[in-house]
C-alpha cells in the first residue's frame, strides 16, 4: 500500500473526508528500537476530538488517535469480487427484502419500520433504503416508540462492505448506544452450477411444494421450538415473488423431513434460506442436494444468479457455501436499542 509522495508519508485526509472511503497507516507501538505500524482500510465515519473511527467492511470500528497518524488518503470504493454475478446493493437489498416480507410495515422517509409478531429479526426490524427523513435523533426516537407499541424489542438493520452502505449510520447507532446482536455475510454465487451439481437420479427424492408442510415446519428450527406454527409465521415464509420449499422426507411418515430448504425467484435472482439438515444425516450432502432441486426451479423460472444470507460466526455453513462458489458480497447488522 503506497503512501508516500516524493518520498515522504503524509497524512491527506482530515475530518471533512467523514463518509469517504480511506486507507490510513497509524503507529501502535513506538519504541527505542523503531516503530511498529499497522494499516487500516474502511469507511472514515467520524473524526471528532482528536479521535479518527474507521468501520471495516465486516462492520468492526477502529478507533486510531489523531496523534498516532502517519500516513491517511482516500481510495477508491472496494475493488470487484474475484467471482460470483455483480449486483449493486440496492438491488440485491431489494431483492433480499422482497423475499422476506412482513406482516406489517410504515415509511418513514427512505426507512422501513417492519414488525410480524417478532418472528426473525429481519421481520421485525426497520430497513435502511436512505435517509429517515426527520434528524437521526428524532427518527430513532420514533423507532423505539413504534416497536415499543408492539411489544416489540426496537432493532435496525445496517449493512456494511459495499458502496452505499451504512458505515456512518452504523457508527452514529453505537454512539447513542444501540449494541450490533447479529451480523450476517450476504453471498452470492452463480445458479447453474449449483443445479447441476447432482444428479437427475438423487435429485428425485426431493419433493418440491408452494407450501411448507408439517414434515418441512418439524424440521425448521425458528418454526417448530415454540411449538405451533402461526398463521403469521406461514406468511412470511411464503412470501416472495415466486416461493419454493424442498423436502428430503424422513425416515418415516410421520417423522419430521430429513432435510429442508427454501428458495424465492424474483427475476435474475434466487434466494435462498431455511436450508436444514437433520444432526445425525449431515456430511451426506443433504444441503447440497436441496440447493440443486431448488437452484433447477429457478433456473426454469429465468433466474440465472442466486444469494443467501448466513450469521458471519456460522463456520460450517461459510465453508460449504464457499466450496458451492458463494463469495461474500456484503454484511448486515441488527442493532438494538438498550433503553436510556
Amino acid at each position: 500500500m503506497e503512501f508516500t509522495v516524493g518520498g515522504r508519508l503524509e497524512v491527506r485526509i482530515n475530518s471533512s473526508d467523514v463518509g469517504k472511503r480511506v486507507s490510513v497507516r497509524s503507529v501502535v507501538e513506538p519504541g527505542h528500537d523503531g516503530a511498529k505500524f499497522t494499516d487500516t482500510v474502511g469507511i472514515l465515519t467520524s473524526w471528532n476530538d482528536g479521535v479518527l473511527l474507521i468501520t471495516r467492511r465486516t462492520g468492526d470500528s477502529v478507533r486510531i488517535e489523531e496523534t498516532a497518524l502517519v500516513a491517511g488518503k482516500p481510495v477508491p470504493t472496494a475493488p470487484a469480487r474475484r467471482r460470483g454475478p455483480s449486483a449493486t446493493f440496492p438491488e440485491l437489498a431489494r431483492a433480499q427484502a422482497g423475499a422476506w416480507q412482513p406482516l406489517e410495515s410504515e415509511g418513514l422517509g427512505d426507512w422501513v419500520l417492519r414488525a410480524s409478531e417478532g418472528f426473525t429479526r429481519r421481520a421485525n426490524s426497520v430497513l435502511v433504503a436512505g435517509e429517515p427523513g426527520v434528524p437521526l435523533d428524532q427518527a430513532l426516537e420514533r423507532v423505539v416508540d413504534w416497536y415499543g407499541r408492539r411489544g416489540l424489542p426496537a432493532y435496525i438493520q445496517t449493512s456494511t462492505g459495499a458502496d452505499s452502505t451504512h458505515e456512518v449510520l452504523s457508527a452514529r447507532l453505537e454512539e447513542r448506544g444501540w449494541r450490533r446482536e447479529v451480523s450476517a455475510n450476504v453471498m452470492v454465487g452463480p445458479l447453474a452450477p449449483l443445479a447441476d451439481a447432482e444428479d437427475a437420479a438423487r435429485l428425485d427424492g426431493v419433493a418440491m411444494a408452494r407450501q411448507p408442510d408439517t414434515h418441512w415446519l418439524g424440521r425448521y428450527n425458528r418454526a417448530s421450538s415454540a411449538g405451533a406454527v402461526s398463521p403469521g409465521v406461514l406468511r412470511v415464509l411464503g412470501s416472495g415473488a415466486s416461493t419454493w420449499f424442498a423436502t428430503v422426507p424422513g425416515e418415516s411418515p410421520e417423522a419430521s423431513a430429513t432435510a429442508i430448504g427454501r428458495c424465492v425467484v424474483d427475476g435474475r435472482w434466487a434466494g435462498f434460506a431455511a436450508v436444514e439438515v437433520a444432526a445425525a444425516r449431515r456430511r451426506e450432502g443433504l444441503a447440497s442436494l436441496v440447493m440443486a432441486a431448488l437452484a433447477r426451479q429457478a433456473l426454469d423460472e429465468g433466474a440465472s444468479a442466486s444469494w443467501l444470507q448466513v450469521e458471519s460466526d456460522n463456520t460450517g455453513a461459510l465453508a460449504l457455501y464457499d466450496r458451492l462458489g458463494f463469495a461474500v458480497h456484503h454484511r448486515y447488522h441488527h442493532y438494538r436499542y438498550m433503553g436510556s
